[in-house]
């Protein structure tokens, strides 16, 4: 496969009179991960979100070299997951129960063979598969939301903050397993404020600041980037 998977060309998005993201343009090829760090406030959330859907924006959005389908449903039909900062799973529902929702598209005999594939790459989940979501350890939350988009088989993950709120044996845990998803021919778009950990598994980096990319490149020349790592990575 050649060409870009995503392209996000001149993306505008405003909340009321307020613009947040300023003509912000992206690219990412199949099989790749990109990260698009930053400082909190950044609009990163807001950039996966206009990608998705989730929010209107203008600019031009294709996938797979064509105009993005314009409903949510459409582009999760499309191959496009998103992975929400705060994960949104169902408490009250076991964990089986919420990463079958995640196929709700596909036959039932793929739902059973992508199930136990998950339950292979996700061993605590297939122990815990009868528990309910809402008494999980927030690692397995975010293991579950993993989980739950894979159901669906995406082309293209959209992952919004996996390390908010862990211990950092847990966000090596979860980022390792991220980075695994290129075996799979799965492309993920990374948004992460943790910058050192995303530019450790990433192939290519944006640095956004206030609405606007300032910086791109590869991950391994931005990881080694003294201003870069002055401003972002904590190291002075």
């Amino acid at each position: 496969m050649t060409g870009s998977l995503l392209d996000l060309k001149n993306i505008h998005v405003s909340y009321g009179h307020a613009e947040v993201l300023h003509g912000i343009s992206l690219s990412m090829e199949p099989g790749s991960i990109v990260t698009v760090i930053g400082a909190n406030g950044a609009g990163k959330t807001t950039l996966l979100n206009a990608a998705m859907g989730v929010v209107p924006s203008t600019g031009t959005i294709l996938y797979d070299g064509k105009p993005v389908p314009r409903s949510v449903e459409a582009r999760v039909a499309a191959g496009m997951c998103l992975v929400p900062e705060k994960r949104e799973l169902f408490g009250s529902m076991s964990v089986e129960d919420n990463i079958e929702l995640g196929g709700f598209l596909r036959t039932a005999a793929e739902r059973n063979e992508t199930r136990g594939e998950l339950y292979d790459r996700f061993p605590r989940l297939a122990e815990r598969r009868k528990q309910l979501a809402g008494t999980l350890s927030g690692g397995e939350r975010q293991m579950l939301a993993l989980a739950r988009a894979l159901m669906s088989r995406p082309r293209l993950l959209l992952l919004d903050e996996p390390s908010l709120g862990l211990a950092p044996k847990i966000v090596a845990d979860i980022l390792r397993i991220v980075a695994e998803l290129r075996t799979t021919g799965v492309s993920v778009l990374l948004v992460e404020q943790n910058a050192r950990a995303a530019l450790e598994i990433a192939d290519f980096g944006y640095l956004v600041e206030l609405g606007e990319v300032k910086r791109t490149g590869p991950a391994g020349e931005l990881a080694v980037d003294p201003a870069l790592m002055e401003s972002y990575l904590g190291v002075g």
